[in-house]
């Protein structure tokens, strides 16, 4: 389903759903059985695997990528240059990787180039500046482990 008031300008599957205010540019590829609510933007060079939840007002930039059966929380922020500058572009943007199963709480920043790893979990309002390793919890700004999650 494509809410009549999302722009999308690439093919979606039709088991995803895109809510309203959305926009997805022609080159991102979006799975099956996703879930994007309203207010979300999605640029060219970006990968969203299947079974996938992005919450209201995510902006999902350049060298993201996010594999199978992940939850991102609501205005979670992204980063891709680490040093940016108005009118000056990077040759290539910084990748992020949020791996399967991983889990991102409401208000986070992901700062470019972390790895976040398979079912690993921030907690809201982290601040994450460093790769996050499976299977851990962090939290705070900025984020620090806090335990391991019990399967």
């Amino acid at each position: 389903m494509i809410h009549p008031l999302s722009d999308c300008q690439t093919k979606i599957p039709e088991s995803t759903n895109i809510w309203q205010f959305c926009v997805v540019l022609p080159q991102a590829r979006l799975g099956e059985n996703s879930n994007i609510c309203s207010h979300c933007f999605i640029e060219n060079d970006v990968v969203i695997g299947n079974n996938v939840t992005i919450k209201c007002g995510v902006q999902l930039w350049d060298g993201l990528r996010v594999e199978d059966n992940v939850f991102i929380g609501p205005n979670v922020s992204f980063t891709n240059d680490k040093y940016p500058r108005s009118k000056q572009y990077p040759e290539f943007y910084e990748k992020t990787i949020i791996r399967k199963g991983a889990s991102i709480g409401a208000g986070s920043v992901i700062v470019c180039g972390v790895e976040i790893g398979e079912m690993a979990m921030v907690g809201s309002g982290s601040v994450v500046t460093k790769s996050i390793p499976a299977g851990e919890l962090w939290c705070g700004n900025p984020a620090k482990f806090v335990r391991k999650i019990e399967k």
